[in-house]
């Protein structure tokens, strides 16, 4: 009993323990393909994406592996280009206007 017990436990953690691995491997490439792709402009889900007249857009929603991130807008999933991304005092910036945000397909 006492072997099957910890066999349990050796199995138990090479299950958990591997996916929760490639997760962390997963995160960083994407991390860095952003960091690349938009310069140094940190672009991460949940952050405020704003126009350059200050207003607010929407909470970046998730970032493509491409680094561009998507939010929501009008009920539409709407990707921002990266190239149009800065850093304006450490709030992410795009040079895009909110309408013309809406108006993209």
């Amino acid at each position: 009993m006492k072997k099957f017990a910890a066999l349990a436990a050796v199995a138990t953690l090479a299950v958990f323990s591997i996916p929760a691995a490639f997760a962390a491997e997963s995160s960083q490439t994407v991390r860095a393909a952003t960091e690349a792709a938009s310069g140094s402009v940190a672009v991460n889900a949940g952050k405020m994406l704003y126009a350059g007249n200050g207003q607010r857009i929407a909470p970046i929603y998730r970032v493509s592996s491409e680094g561009n991130p998507q939010v929501i807008l009008n009920g539409k999933l709407v990707t921002v280009p990266a190239s149009t991304l800065s850093d304006v005092d450490g709030k992410v910036t795009t040079s895009l206007t909110k309408q013309e945000l809406g108006r993209a397909q």
